[in-house]
């Protein structure tokens, strides 16, 4: 029993040593080439090494946008015949006013038409007579209209129209310009109306009331057309169209 408990603790104190010994290897930096080694795989695994980036770079897209002025010109329609919008033509501000001219004009891109030979055709001559746009006729172009001024006035006002030429008239200079116009519009009153119900009914007042002009109806009205002497004179006025509707347009 005795040599059994002295062999137990030379076992003990063996285990002791080997404890000891095994903690100064690891505190001496004996694990650290372990540790040394471990972390260049932990980097190869956490960092992913330089990204690259790619920028996508779109195509161009090929235009389709048909130009404005490609519906106002006929497919395959003569040439000659074109609106001033689809062709191009090298004019000469030197002629004669009022004379025949001729140009040389080719047609605007996207536009197709023809010779009087139904042959597709880029370039040709055009025929017109020398003159600016603003010398035109006022059948060939189109003026906006004025609802402010009087049409019935002494002496006639006129009004500052934008003009544009008719689309198949050729001319020189701008095809939109201004002009000094005569006031000429209409708020849908008939003469024929007025005149009826001033002969009628014109000393109540109704051919005042119905141009609008509430203030001399009532005048009439209450002074029963101006003891019969007003309405003779309104008789008159509206039947030469001097007496006019209060908002100063024309008669229908």
């Amino acid at each position: 029993m005795a040599a059994a408990a002295v062999m137990l603790q030379a076992l003990c104190r063996f285990c002791r040593v080997l404890l000891f010994l095994f903690q100064f290897y690891i505190l001496s930096g004996g694990g650290s080439l372990n540790l040394e080694q471990s972390q260049p795989l932990a980097q190869s695994i956490k960092d992913p090494g330089p990204t690259r980036t790619f920028t996508v770079v779109p195509r161009a897209a090929e235009s389709t946008d048909i130009p404005p002025y490609v519906m106002k010109c006929p497919s395959n329609g003569l040439c000659s015949r074109l609106p001033a919008d689809c062709v191009e033509c090298k004019t000469n501000f030197s002629c004669v006013y009022g004379k025949p001219v001729t140009f040389d004009c080719t047609v605007k891109p996207s536009v197709t038409c023809v010779d009087q030979d139904f042959k597709s055709q880029k370039n040709f001559i055009i025929n017109m007579t020398c003159r600016f746009c603003w010398q035109l006729p006022e059948t060939d172009y189109e003026c906006s209209n004025s609802t402010s001024c009087m049409t019935v006035s002494c002496p006639r006002q006129r009004y500052t129209a934008n003009c544009t030429v008719r689309d198949h008239i050729h001319c020189l200079g701008n095809r939109t310009f201004p002009k000094m116009l005569y006031c000429n519009w209409t708020g849908g009153y008939k003469w024929s109306t007025a005149l009826a119900l001033s002969v009628t009914l014109g000393g109540f007042g109704a051919d005042r009331f119905y141009l609008g002009q509430w203030r001399e109806g009532l005048g009439k009205l209450f002074s029963f057309g101006g003891l019969g002497i007003w309405t003779l004179i309104d008789v008159l006025l509206i039947g030469v169209g001097y007496v006019g509707p209060a908002d100063g347009s024309l008669y229908i």
